[in-house]
């Protein structure tokens, strides 16, 4: 039947806006590059809701989900760094970008064969970690001069390297039910991000990213706190 093609069709497009994104970071279309970065995200969150809509998994969809969100989540915020790397006066330091890339690999493949990540996460999930970039470089790379500023870039790609392969839990956004009681977290995550989109639109991206960052460490401290010693 044809709808047991609908959500590979699906992720191809993932995959295809990722493509052309890794092209746009390329060029320093940064604009252009975090549009397709979130075309991306929104085609892979379809392609797991319309596989499960139409009970239309397969080995294949599977295999192609990673494929497509390793271009699209992983080699695109590694463009989107060697080119902010490559407008710098530390040019050497470009390729350093790229560690993105590697580190987002080894997260999905630990992902796909990591039991505990079925219904939250182990480290930052790679499409967290593109859009952090990408906004990134569109909101503050201008304002900010990033360019001017090697040495922090190169700090944060080795913080997000870290994030992307670290045993830090993250809170997935799958509603069971949407009631106050077992999803707090969820709930606060998500009026911050409304907030901080009110306010700054587009440019909030990265902020949202380090928002949600911060509160799944939050909460990781806290439940440590509260374990009997």
């Amino acid at each position: 039947m044809i709808k047991k093609y609908i959500p590979n069709t699906i992720t191809s497009l993932n995959l295809l806006s990722g493509s052309i994104a890794v092209i746009m970071a390329y060029e320093g279309n940064y604009q252009a590059t975090v549009l397709l970065v979130l075309l991306a995200a929104t085609f892979d969150f379809l392609d797991g809701f319309s596989a499960r809509l139409l009970k239309a998994y397969s080995p294949l969809g599977k295999e192609l989900d990673s494929l497509a969100d390793m271009v699209s989540f992983g080699l695109v915020p590694g463009m989107t760094a060697f080119s902010l790397l490559r407008d710098s006066q530390w040019e050497w330091a470009r390729y350093l970008g790229l560690l993105i890339a590697v580190f987002s690999a080894l997260r999905l493949a630990k992902f796909n064969i990591d039991e505990r990540q079925t219904t939250s996460f182990i480290g930052l999930a790679t499409p967290a970690n593109a859009i952090f970039w990408t906004g990134l470089a569109y909101s503050y790379g201008e304002v900010m001069s990033l360019p001017a500023y090697p040495w922090a870039i190169l700090l944060m790609i080795a913080l997000s390297c870290y994030l992307l392969i670290s045993e830090l839990p993250m809170f997935s956004l799958k509603f069971k039910q949407f009631g106050w009681l077992g999803n707090q977290i969820r709930w606060i995550f998500i009026a911050g991000s409304l907030l901080l989109l009110i306010f700054l639109g587009l440019n909030a991206l990265p902020a949202i990213i380090v928002w949600y960052t911060q509160l799944a460490l939050i909460v990781w401290l806290f439940k440590r706190l509260s374990r009997p010693s």
